[in-house]
């Protein structure tokens, strides 16, 4: 288990930080400062001498030191609520009160029980009379002043991500509090962090059973269910919140990102706007809103939206992000500026910092600055892989249990079973790999509906898993064999019935969830009449794409060049395998095949799936329908080959993937290309 990741593990200090800390409790603040010093001498970047020495410096009032102290903590733990608010403190006293409210608001996000940053926050939105505001702020404060020492102890170590000592002490108060439902939030977040997700929903089911009528217990309870892809237990959690709480905006808000999830944009944006009609400073709603005006292909009212995110708020890098996600939308120089200021400054969190680390390689590559463009996808990148739990061993173990585990002898052992149902066509693969491009060209079929990336097989390969969420025990995908008859035909049927939602009248439907290639077996198990098409690109074009895009979740392997590459190579070894123990199960179909002879492919796919031909699926960009995906702008125009060699202007900075792929793969003088 990790230890405080803001400290220096088996630091050895000169002077005892306890004598430091009890020079600061008698106001002894000069004393403190020299032994503090004496530490950050040898150790210039130990986070508890760098923090007391910049309260120590507030309260002399030497505002420049104060600051010199926070901001190097910053650098060595850019996500540590208390130093956000340690920092407000001294823009305060210094009467910065607009840079004071923003680091106010940064402290809360990273450690909502940082009571001091919420009270500061309610006086300044009681004088400016935002009464959504003030009332979550009122809301927090009545809760955290409720609360023993001991738990806003818990939340302190468990925000600065000391999850040992937060789990030990967590541990410690339930066993005297078996009952103390904050206690049992905090343990569930732990839980969480660490990916135990199933531990983590029976916490929070139970605490909500014991205090029905807490909001907040209940909306950490919907997001562990969102993050478990139990879409309609979650909308049903949300909208228990939003009867029993009315005026609640942020129920509001979560409301309709689910509504968004099931498809409904209309309905959401519907309920975006009455939020901001109720708080129109509302940023945060302005960027969803933007998010469901993309996928309905309504760009300058998403752009517009976007835009209004970022003037409320101009160090909101998702807005940024965002904008640059459209991949049409080219940044003016005053929003070029702001980026490159914001991403300057110390007091950033990661999670911006990373937003506007891809956002501005997107501006510079638009302007054909790839070296600059680079090192900003570098950098965003960087960010979150150290964030990820990812692994490449791990990821290669998981994907070679499937080739293991369902060889020849599996299937036949099985026999012919599972749904007869011909509904269902799994379009996947890896992303940016076309999959949005196939699922465009079938969804203009009259007899296909398009429902973008469903999550159960997922959910249901992880319900293969029991309590074992990485596989770690091996019970998936061995808890296949298993299976009876009647649970496949049973399996089957609920993906039919579960997926209804997402679907329209059409007697077809597509599901391009891409990571379904991992369970390939499990569909043709539980539904063997199913229709399968392998979307795939090029390796470099692919891999540099993933690297190029910032994923919400779920792709852990883009954040590195290796680890890109590596994926490719395991995503190729099981499909070869796939075709092995499944022949002509899967249709192949490629990226470049689509690009360069759009009609042949297409009536290929038609034939394969069993329709006959229909000329929509040649003019799909004129298709209207809800595309979710980074390729969202792109299935809207014609067929072209913009998307072909990309990385090549980044030939220089591409060699881990000539290390890593298979070089069969690629072209000779694209190897030589990287290497030169």
């Amino acid at each position: 288990m990790t230890e405080n990741k803001f400290n220096i593990k088996d630091t050895i200090l000169a002077v005892d930080i306890n004598e430091a800390t009890q020079a600061v409790k008698e106001n002894r603040f000069k004393d403190a400062i020299k032994l503090l010093e004496i530490n950050l001498i040898e150790h210039p970047d130990h986070i508890d001498s760098l923090y007391l020495a910049g309260v120590c410096s507030r309260y002399l009032k030497e505002f420049d030191d104060a600051i010199k102290y926070i901001e190097s903590l910053l650098v060595h733990a850019p996500d540590m609520g208390r130093a956000y608010q340690e920092l407000a403190h001294i823009n305060r006293d210094m009467g910065n009160e607009e840079k004071s409210i923003s680091n106010y608001r940064q402290a809360c996000e990273l450690n909502p029980a940082l009571i001091s940053s919420w009270m500061s926050l309610y006086e300044y939105f009681k004088k400016n009379n935002n009464k959504p505001a003030l009332d979550h702020a009122t809301e927090q404060i009545n809760k955290l002043k409720s609360l023993p020492n001991i738990l806003l102890y818990i939340d302190q170590v468990m925000n600065e991500g000391r999850l040992g000592v937060a789990e030990l002490k967590c541990r410690e108060f339930l066993k005297k509090n078996p009952t103390h439902t904050y206690a049992m939030s905090q343990l569930s977040e732990i839980a969480n962090r660490l990916g135990h997700f199933d531990d983590a929903e029976l916490l929070l089911e139970k605490a909500v059973q014991f205090n029905p009528d807490d909001g907040e217990l209940r909306m950490k309870y919907a997001l562990v269910l969102r993050k478990k892809q139990k879409f309609a237990k979650t909308m049903e959690q949300v909208n228990i919140l939003c009867d029993k709480y009315p005026d609640n905006l942020a129920y509001q808000a979560q409301k309709a990102s689910e509504i968004m999830q099931n498809g409904q944009h209309e309905d959401a944006i519907d309920l975006f706007d009455d939020i901001l009609s109720k708080n129109p400073h509302n940023f945060s709603t302005f960027t969803s809103k933007g998010h469901a005006l993309k996928t309905l292909g309504k760009t300058d009212d998403a752009i517009e939206s976007y835009q209004s995110a970022y003037k409320i708020r101009p160090d909101h890098g998702e807005a940024f992000f965002s904008l640059a996600n459209l991949k049409t939308y080219s940044f003016s120089n005053p929003e070029f500026m702001n980026m490159k200021e914001q991403i300057k400054r110390v007091d950033l969190s990661l999670r911006d910092k990373a937003y506007f680390h891809f956002a501005l390689a997107q501006g510079y590559e638009s302007n054909k600055q790839y070296d600059e463009a680079f090192f900003h996808l570098k950098n965003g990148n960087q960010i979150k892989r150290d964030q990820s739990k990812y692994s490449i061993e791990r990821m290669d173990n998981e994907l070679q249990a499937q080739i293991d585990v369902c060889n020849d002898e599996f299937f036949k052992n099985l026999d012919i079973g599972g749904n007869d149902t011909k509904d269902p066509i799994f379009i996947l693969g890896l992303p940016r790999a076309g999959s949005t491009l196939i699922e465009q060209i079938l969804a203009s079929h009259s007899m296909i509906d398009g429902t973008l990336e469903l999550p159960n097989i997922l959910s249901l390969a992880q319900s293969l898993r029991g309590g074992d969420i990485y596989g770690k025990l091996g019970n998936y995908p061995k808890s296949m064999g298993s299976l009876s008859s009647d649970q496949r035909i049973d399996m089957g049927r609920r993906f039919i019935e579960d997926t209804q939602m997402h679907r329209g009248s059409a007697p077809m439907f597509t599901d391009k969830m891409p990571n379904n290639f991992r369970h390939i077996g499990l569909i043709h198990l539980i539904m063997p009449n199913a229709k399968i098409i392998d979307a795939r690109r090029y390796p470099l074009d692919c891999c540099f794409s993933m690297f190029k895009q910032l994923f919400a979740q779920g792709q852990e392997f883009t954040y590195g060049l290796e680890e890109a590459a590596s994926y490719y190579n395991s995503y190729i070894k099981l499909m070869n395998h796939w075709d092995s123990v499944l022949p002509n199960k899967v249709l192949r179909v490629n990226n470049e095949d689509v690009i360069n002879d759009l009609d042949g492919q297409v009536r290929r796919i038609l034939d394969y799936i069993g329709v006959p031909f229909e000329e929509s699926c040649i003019s799909f960009h004129e298709t209207d329908r809800s595309v979710r995906t980074a390729s969202s702008e792109q299935v809207r125009q014609p067929i072209n080959k913009k998307g072909m060699g990309r990385w090549k202007p980044y030939a220089k900075h591409l060699k881990p993937f000539v290390d890593t792929l298979d070089t069969d793969l690629l072209l000779p003088e694209d190897i030589a290309l990287i290497k030169s």
